[in-house]
């Protein structure tokens, strides 16, 4: 039987932790589905889904092998598979301006009740530190209408004196 895993890893980065932590599920005969991986600051974080046909317990004992000598922290749980499942975003949406506490909470809200499901958010502060610039993009399924997501995000933007871009993603573009 196999069993799929979602796992959560997070820590200072540094070279070789895709390469270790891969390894260490290769050697669990585990097959890996989707991945995230990213550098946020000076950390890097991963989560993925694995499949293997150890159980959770053998896979814990042999990443804390491992997690320990990176020092990386990690969690693990176990899901289902849903592979082949993938979404398409057909909205991109950008919001810049002066960094601002609640920005995205307030801007997840609004697209939320404009019916927006968001697939991917990630956001970023540029500029000088006495001047910093909060960056947030999303992609996601405008589930009322690109327009009306618009519309709310405009308001906002009018609101907190930022920048907003919503733009159409055309899947079928090739």
């Amino acid at each position: 039987m196999k069993n799929w895993l979602m796992l959560t890893l997070v820590g200072k980065d540094q070279a070789g932790i895709v390469a270790k932590i891969s390894q260490a599920l290769f050697d669990l005969k585990g097959n890996l589905g989707e991945t995230s991986m990213t550098r946020l600051g000076g950390n890097f974080t991963i989560m993925l889904m694995v499949c293997t046909p150890e159980k959770k317990s053998t896979v814990q004992e042999k990443l804390q092998a491992v997690c320990d000598d990176l020092e990386l922290f990690f969690h693990l749980d176990e899901i289902e598979g849903g592979l082949h499942q993938h979404v398409e975003p057909d909205v991109r949406i950008s919001i810049h301006g002066a960094d601002q506490a609640g920005i995205v909470a307030q801007a997840t809200d609004i697209s939320n009740k404009a019916g927006l499901n968001i697939l991917n958010l990630e956001s970023d502060v540029v500029g000088h530190p006495g001047n910093p610039v909060y960056i947030l993009h999303m992609e996601g399924v405008a589930g009322n209408g690109i327009e009306v997501l618009d519309k709310s995000l405009q308001i906002f933007a009018l609101e907190n004196d930022v920048v907003v871009h919503v733009t159409p993603i055309d899947t079928m573009v090739g």
